[in-house]
């Protein structure tokens, strides 16, 4: 229970279910927080939602793994010209490991989560499903989950929209009905930003901006690692009024090079061997897959590539992809269903 209306709601349900419900909320960031689903307002909704509802509430504390496994590789990523997904690393390593684990050990049957997604079963193997609400789905982010995980894993909302959640919150008297959404990082404060947090923590670096095709040098930077590969926000447009893209964050060499559309597409995306996951049998060379790299990009059609390393080859050239972001594979046949997920490699 994050403190959120979507986790206040699917307590609700499988209590009217029937189930026999504990609320959890997870303690993961011992600093400031202003938004997200660590600060200490949060906290007290979800004891306030639990107490609503009848049911026992407990906060276990995992500040130091969400240090270890979140934060610091957040930072490191930015400190190699990176762009690591908190939020996927928070769900891999943290809600779907560390407390899984933890309910086993407690003896519960099933862990529960207010996530836009569904398990659906079909021939005794459970799949993750989009979620109903197609500006709400979050398959994306967990699409690392395996049969595994699957199988003790409840979505109670996953197959409503946002507005119906809403309602059944209202229904139930919950004080979460109408909290708007969580929409940043949960450790950074919104009033202060990336930058803020990551000079805290790192030294920036300043570097010149570059026309790729040209070699004209366009600007300057103070911060480098904030400047994301495809991005486009804050990038000037050419003296024609093209729009230019980041193709490259080169940190060693205080450059970040730019460039027009057509000149930075990608028609491959490499993947880290080691992240690959699949959610039931692997996917081999050749195996054709809908990929989505960002929560809510359109899902392309590409093929999976073993030469002496893992790619994606993209059936349409598309803007680069950077190191250290999520590709999460869908099946062709079926859109909706996941079927794994890798994280993109320096290239």
């Amino acid at each position: 229970m994050s403190g959120g209306v979507d986790s206040s709601v699917a307590a609700g349900l499988l209590i009217e279910q029937g189930h026999d419900v504990v609320g959890a909320t997870l303690k993961l960031w011992g600093g400031v927080s202003d938004s997200g689903c660590c600060s200490v307002a949060d906290v007290d909704d979800a004891r306030r939602v639990a107490q609503t509802l009848g049911i026992d509430h407990h906060v276990f504390n995992y500040t130091d793994e969400f240090e270890r496994y979140v934060v610091a590789p957040f930072v490191e990523g930015h400190a190699q010209g990176q762009s690591p997904n908190p939020c996927i690393e928070c769900n891999r390593h943290i809600k779907f490991d560390l407390l899984f684990d933890r309910a086993r050990r407690l003896g519960f049957d099933v862990v529960a989560t207010g996530h836009h997604a569904q398990v659906v079963e079909r021939n005794a193997q459970h799949f993750l499903v989009r979620g109903a609400d197609d500006q709400k789905d979050q398959s994306y982010v967990l699409g690392y989950l395996t049969e595994a995980q699957l199988s003790t894993l409840l979505l109670p909302i996953g197959a409503m929209n946002k507005s119906e959640v809403r309602q059944h919150a209202e229904r139930l008297g919950l004080r979460t009905w109408d909290k708007p959404d969580s929409q940043d990082v949960c450790f950074i404060e919104a009033s202060k930003g990336r930058e803020v947090f990551l000079r805290q923590r790192m030294a920036l670096t300043p570097a010149v901006i570059v026309d790729r095709s040209s070699g004209e040098e366009l600007g300057r930077t103070e911060s480098a690692e904030l400047m994301t590969v495809g991005q486009r926000r804050g990038v000037l447009p050419d003296r024609n009024g093209e729009r230019r893209f980041v193709s490259r964050v080169d940190l060693a060499n205080h450059r970040v090079e730019v460039g027009r559309l057509e000149d930075i597409l990608i028609d491959a995306i490499a993947l880290d061997a080691s992240s690959l996951t699949f959610s039931h049998a692997d996917l081999v060379d050749g195996t054709q897959v809908l990929a989505q790299w960002s929560a809510h990009g359109t899902p392309q059609l590409a093929t999976l590539r073993h030469t002496d390393r893992w790619w994606l080859d993209l059936l349409a050239p598309a803007r680069p992809v950077a190191a250290s972001q999520s590709v999460v594979f869908y099946r062709v046949n079926d859109p909706a269903i996941v079927e794994g997920a890798a994280i993109v490699a320096p290239s």
